[in-house]
């Protein structure tokens, strides 16, 4: 009877637990149920938004300038567009978003592709919104998105930070079609380092659309190459040069100084050697010719085919498709900016004086070159543009007769006497007035005393002076341009995102 009684208890202990099982389980699917409703509305879509967007946002930050990025979608074929614009990048754009996306339907009526995000290459055009890139892309699960962020002017190419917003087309479409909430970290995490991936694609596309479908030339070890040589100094020295790689196809009708014997090519992967072999082609029309893999020889004259080059200068660099230049190097990464000077202030500047267009032009144009030499040069100088019809006397030297910077020797002779401590007085005539002149005046508002004497300077001595501008070019290649106290130059710090709500539908903010 005890034993009976044992196995009695013993079973209704096991149903006991088995029932329990089955409550916690039950208990868990409806947790499960709740939190896959809750992530089906619009918290999922909240989320998913914020990690793709701040992730594209930080990537093309670091690829180029500070940037904006911006989102108008519509989920579905008959579903109002909304906009996600946390930084304010397509304000004073509502006219045209409201005639585009609500006053028409032309952006409806593209074929929804059944499985591959098809992307509207002509969209940005339509659009036609100045200072801004645009992508917009079609797929199944994302009826319509389009993409927008900043065109800075110094941009080598578009190219790149097109299939950028690409990238984000693309993973933004997968997470709405899986809407599995823990693939949305990795998301954003992408997003912030394709800088090599975009580059890639912008070169395999141009290739294409050139007629290189069928290519031997793998790109990524090119690319890698590029960055390992320019970071890889001889004898305390930066690479300077420039490498080829053309097609094998097409190395027959390459014009070679010498070639090197199958068995004794250096691989591209092999920095150290690639960086001693530059040496033979620094300062001169020779480069050195590759086939995407190994050093061929050192050759003179124009490139066959669709060939790149990566042209080597000191600390930087510039990778080309054969005359278009894509993006520029250094740091041991790719950016977007040719590292030429960004004068477009002292331009504005110049179009509300009285001087004639030719004159405007002509002094820009000086001033362009000047400041491009004395960075390439790596120091600094300071430039005073006097558009007062006296120009005023600055203490410093001057001369019997100034110097006409439209002639070329006199031009040289101005850049080279930029070396000296004090500023170059340029006058409107199109003359250098003085060298090595002082700038004082009393203490100002906005002065930084990480900035150095030339920034400060210029700061106190524009603010007593209506008719000056004055450009300050750093050692460390930064330059600005300060009038009437303030740096017309100074860079937005545009606020960090944070957790975003719902993004409002377009109709609602164009009115708000």
């Amino acid at each position: 009877m005890k034993h009976l009684f044992k196995m009695a208890i013993s079973r209704c202990f096991l149903d006991f637990l088995y029932i329990l099982r089955i409550q916690l389980f039950k208990d868990r699917m409806d947790a499960k149920a709740i939190i896959g409703e809750l992530m089906s509305d619009a918290s999922f879509e909240n989320i998913c938004i914020f990690h793709i967007l701040d992730g594209l946002r930080d990537g093309l930050s670091h690829f180029s300038q500070p940037c904006r990025v911006a989102l108008i979608y519509s989920e579905g074929p008959t579903s109002p567009p909304r906009i996600c614009d946390p930084q304010g990048l397509l304000e004073g754009h509502e006219p045209k978003l409201r005639d585009y996306y609500l006053y028409s339907n032309k952006w409806r009526q593209y074929p929804t592709p059944s499985r591959a995000v098809h992307v509207m290459e002509d969209e940005g055009d339509r659009l036609g919104m100045s200072g801004i890139i645009t992508l917009a892309a079609k797929s199944k699960h994302m009826h319509y998105q389009a993409w927008f962020t900043d065109e800075h002017p110094d941009m080598c190419s578009t190219g790149p930070t097109k299939r950028w917003l690409e990238y984000a087309a693309g993973l933004l479409s997968q997470n709405f079609a899986t809407r599995d909430v823990q693939n949305l970290d990795t998301a954003g995490f992408v997003l912030q380092h394709c800088s090599t991936h975009a580059v890639r694609d912008y070169i395999v596309d141009e290739r294409s659309r050139q007629g290189w479908l069928d290519t031997n030339i793998r790109i990524y070890p090119f690319l890698d190459s590029i960055l390992g040589v320019s970071s890889t100094q001889e004898e305390g020295e930066w690479p300077r040069g420039r490498v080829v790689v053309v097609e094998p196809s097409q190395m027959e009708r390459v014009r070679f100084v010498c070639r090197f014997p199958e068995m004794e090519q250096p691989r591209l992967e092999d920095h150290k050697h690639v960086r001693k072999l530059l040496q033979a082609v620094e300062e001169s029309g020779r480069v050195l010719v590759s086939d995407g893999q190994r050093i061929l020889g050192v050759a003179i004259g124009p490139m066959p085919g669709s060939y790149m080059a990566a042209q080597f200068s000191g600390r930087h660099g510039f990778l080309w498709l054969k005359n278009s230049l894509i993006c520029s190097f250094y740091e041991g990464r790719f950016h977007s900016s040719n590292l030429r000077a960004n004068l477009v202030q002292l331009e504005e500047q110049l179009l509300e004086t009285d001087m004639s267009m030719e004159d405007q032009h002509t002094l820009l144009q000086i001033v362009s070159l000047m400041v491009n030499r004395v960075r390439d040069r790596k120091h600094g100088c300071t430039l005073v543009i006097d558009t007062a019809v006296e120009p005023m006397t600055m203490a410093g030297q001057h001369f019997v007769k100034e110097l006409d910077l439209q002639e070329s020797s006199q031009l040289k002779l101005a850049c080279s006497l930029a070396k000296l401590d004090g500023a170059l007085h340029v006058g409107r005539d199109l003359k250098l007035h003085g060298f090595a002149c002082l700038m004082d005046g009393r203490s100002v508002p906005g002065e930084n005393r990480a900035r150095g004497a030339r920034f400060n300077s210029a700061l106190r001595f524009t603010a007593e002076h209506e008719d000056i501008v004055v450009v300050v070019v750093s050692a460390d290649r930064p330059v600005s341009i300060i009038k009437n106290g303030v740096e017309m130059t100074a860079l937005c710090h545009y606020q960090q995102i944070k957790g975003l709500g719902r993004p409002p539908m377009l109709a609602e903010w164009i009115m708000s």
